[in-house]
């Protein structure tokens, strides 16, 4: 329902967010307002994280049509990979610092 919901706001106002993604937050948003995680959620949850690794299938299987592909565009796909890695790393420590000055009582 959280979906669909947000697939409409999506159709509605034309925002550059997939639907899912709009769906996700609402289901957040309704979980912290509820305070705990139904039971019948969790036991959904549950199975699909058992299950989880036969979500990757799809994925490999991607990679597996376009090989030829990534294969001519091995260098700029290393270079993002190891690039945006060490990016991330640097805004993580930098977050990591800032929120740790907050809760410094000096």
């Amino acid at each position: 329902m959280c979906q669909l919901v947000g697939e409409a706001i999506v159709a509605a106002t034309g925002i550059p967010v997939p639907g899912p993604v709009v769906g996700m937050a609402i289901l957040f948003c309704g979980l912290l307002v509820r305070g705990n995680i139904p039971e019948g959620l969790a036991a959904t949850a549950d199975t699909l994280l058992t299950h989880l690794s036969l979500l990757f299938v799809p994925a490999g299987v991607g990679v597996m049509l376009h090989a030829e592909l990534i294969g001519a565009e091995i260098l700029p796909i290393t270079v993002s990979l190891i690039v945006s890695t060490l990016l991330t790393i640097v805004v993580t420590a930098l977050v990591m610092r800032l929120l740790g000055r907050r809760g410094d009582p000096r």
